[in-house]
């Protein structure tokens, strides 16, 4: 669900101005700071393992592990106090993620009601070995993902809530993510999720309503200026409409170009200027550069890529 271009400024590192840092418990930040972090590192989960474990460490979760299977991605980030599974989102040149995507008939779910085939199927692939990292783990989890990275981490999450892990999910952020369940299966999966659309991003609309497919969680909507909005009906239609004009002046379509992960960050980062004192954001970019001076040159990661774990060494910080 992610354009090759949108993919190639995911995964150059040299253009990512990391803001998040984190400081202590996640459920100590405010609901725009968490947004942020878990879309930059929905940010990150679309690079290679040793460059994404280089930014976590500089956010302050060192302990990262990457799990791959058949095509179907994940990071669990992590530190003293929490756990965040970051389900990796499209790549073009992942057959398997193209073939997720287009699967759209409904399959019954692990917990209640369908969802979609394509994504129950990816979620089957990564879930054995998550279930089994997470089983020792009694930190706060948290869920999120961009695109088809959303709809796996809504599944995780409800799956979550039926497994032996012993913390039940604290909460779920998506960030373009498609609808995932039917009515039955979104009524079941009630946690606390905030599900980001930005403007016309034409991910959020599929698969079609026609189809039973609903979506679930506290939308949160960027505006056609990238302004945090609460609109419906008309002055919904009106705001699309304002940003695919714009679009078009830019000579792009909007309803691709929203979709790009870097348009969420900057919304949001342009909320958190208008809620936080200056003081505050100066404090935190502080810790986060004193983190980055001190920060082990090296930081390492499990890679659970092959069927035994083995550790690789994070190349160094430009």
């Amino acid at each position: 669900m992610a354009e090759t271009q949108q993919n190639s400024q995911q995964n150059d590192a040299s253009t990512f101005t990391l803001r998040s840092v984190v400081t202590g418990p996640i459920r100590e930040m405010s609901l725009l700071r968490q947004s942020l972090l878990f879309a930059e590192l929905s940010y990150i989960s679309y690079m290679p393992r040793g460059e994404a474990g280089v930014f976590a460490n500089e956010m302050g979760l060192d302990d990262v592990r990457y799990y791959d299977r058949d095509g179907a991605q994940a990071y669990v980030f992590g530190n003293q106090h929490d756990a965040v599974v970051v389900c990796r989102g499209t790549e073009p040149n992942e057959w398997n993620d193209i073939q997720a995507d287009l699967d759209a008939i409904a399959a019954v779910a692990e917990t209640v009601g369908h969802v979609h085939r394509g994504f129950k199927r990816e979620v089957d692939d990564l879930w054995p070995r998550l279930e089994q990292a997470l089983l020792s783990n009694e930190r706060p989890l948290w869920f999120a993902g961009h695109s088809l990275g959303g709809a796996m981490a809504a599944i995780c999450a409800g799956r979550c809530k039926l497994s032996h892990i012993p913390s039940n999910p604290e909460g779920l952020f998506t960030y373009g993510s498609p609808r995932v369940g039917d009515r039955r299966y979104v009524n079941y999966v009630r946690m606390n999720y905030y599900r980001w659309v930005n403007n016309n991003d034409i991910v959020p609309r599929v698969p079609p309503r026609w189809m039973g497919y609903r979506h679930a969680g506290q939308e949160m909507y960027l505006d056609s200026v990238g302004r945090i909005r609460n609109l419906q009906g008309w002055w919904r239609f009106r705001d699309r409409v304002r940003g695919f004009v714009k679009g078009l002046t830019r000579l792009r379509i909007d309803h691709f170009s929203d979709h790009n992960l870097v348009g969420y960050i900057e919304g949001i980062w342009r909320g958190i200027e208008q809620e936080e004192p200056v003081s505050d954001r100066e404090n935190l970019a502080e810790m986060k550069q004193q983190r980055r001076r001190s920060s082990v040159p090296h930081p390492h990661f499990v890679d659970h890529k092959q069927a035994k774990d083995r550790v690789v060494e994070a190349p160094k910080q430009r």
